[in-house]
């Protein structure tokens, strides 16, 4: 039986709002990021059927289908094909699991998946309220009036849901601050030590993520105000970085990459997606991981690292309090809050974050799991090869 197989995977630095890539076009740095993981797959252009990219604000720069305008930046033939996933946070790990799927179905033999956000050029939210009516629609508000602000333009808060989260799963402000800079830790020893460089391709003179505070420290963070409500516990500190950044994978069959004469990096085991409550929002990682352990009828014990997205140090830390999980294994050379959140870019950065440290380190299996607006979560399962 065929297994769906990635050949490569690269993405760009991540810059800062404002920051790195802010001079940079979207549909660029998403061809930037595609030609990088085609290059290193040693494939060309004429053996890519499709193209399968992420991308959350889908208005302005980023709008008309950036994953068919990146192929033409790129300066792939016309007759690639390409297509934009909007899934929230888990766009572009989305946008693996559809092209893993179309590979085994036999719709296409090559697909570049992954996924770009510049939110410096289309900022957070640019695509609601320009004119053409509110999101969700009355039913949905109706629905849950009595858990929103239901004259909101947007009733669902991530930042509030945060909050809700450390509540529910009993996360004190300590924990979040002392994960929050473990995170920066992490990702300044694996930058420094050039852990970063291989899945790095620089683009626009760019070579490292902007995002690392190496300065930061327990006490500055604990002098942080709340950043969502008054008395709350999430700052800002302990929430990910709005960031500009892309990632791209080559996904394959294991026949048709001995066709092809290219050894595969790793294979996709398992790949699912469920929905949670959206208030809470934010706990999905916790039911999406048990919906892959069952489906694939593995342990936690059996996973040698674990990705779960930082999109608020209460995030992965309800998750372990739920999982059980070995912290040790979890997010091992830092997150999104140290590393930045580019929202459309992000599943496919941490599968190849995730991917190469297996590769350096000789990990068998990793777990990749990602909480989404609107109260989603998809989770991955990579087996390296």
């Amino acid at each position: 039986m065929a297994e769906a197989v990635i050949l490569a995977a690269a993405r760009t630095p991540l810059g800062r709002r404002g920051g790195i890539l802010a001079g940079v076009h979207a549909v660029d740095l998403a061809a930037h990021a595609m030609n990088a993981a085609l290059l290193r797959s040693g494939l060309g252009p004429d053996a890519v059927d499709d193209v399968m990219f992420g991308c959350v604000s889908q208005v302005g720069e980023q709008s008309w289908n950036i994953g068919r305008n990146a192929v033409l930046a790129a300066g792939w033939p016309e007759a690639i094909p390409g297509t934009t996933i909007d899934r929230q946070c888990g766009s572009s790990q989305q946008a693996v699991a559809f092209a893993a799927a179309a590979v085994l179905a036999g719709h296409a033999d090559v697909v570049v998946a992954g996924g770009v956000e510049s939110m410096t050029r289309v900022p957070m939210g640019s695509n609601v309220g320009a004119g053409a009516g509110e999101p969700y629609g009355p039913a949905v508000r109706e629905r849950y009036a009595a858990s929103v602000d239901a004259e909101a333009a947007v009733p669902f808060n991530q930042g509030v849901a945060a909050e809700l989260v450390a509540e529910r799963y009993g996360i004190g402000r300590e924990a979040m601050d002392a994960f929050a800079l473990a995170s920066h830790e992490k990702a300044a020893a694996a930058s420094d030590k050039g852990a970063f460089a291989v899945e790095i391709s620089p683009v626009a003179g760019a070579a490292a993520d902007e995002g690392i505070r190496r300065d930061t420290n327990i006490a500055k963070l604990a002098g942080l105000k709340p950043a969502f409500t008054a008395d709350g516990s999430v700052t800002a500190g302990s929430s990910s970085q709005i960031s500009d950044g892309a990632a791209a994978l080559v996904i394959t069959t294991d026949e048709h990459a001995r066709r092809l004469g290219v050894r595969p990096l790793a294979r996709i085991a398992a790949a699912c997606a469920v929905g949670s409550d959206p208030v809470l929002m934010l706990d999905g990682p916790i039911p999406a991981t048990a919906k892959i352990l069952r489906r694939t009828g593995l342990d936690l014990d059996e996973i040698d690292v674990f990705e779960v997205n930082e999109a608020f140090a209460a995030i992965p830390l309800a998750w372990l309090a739920e999982t059980g999980a070995d912290e040790e294994r979890l997010n091992p050379r830092g997150g999104a809050i140290a590393l930045g959140h580019p929202l459309g870019a992000s599943g496919a950065r941490l599968a190849a974050t995730m991917l190469h440290y297996m590769q350096d380190t000789g990990s068998r299996r990793g777990l990749q799991v990602m909480c989404e607006g609107g109260g989603m979560a998809n989770a991955t399962v990579f087996e390296l090869l």
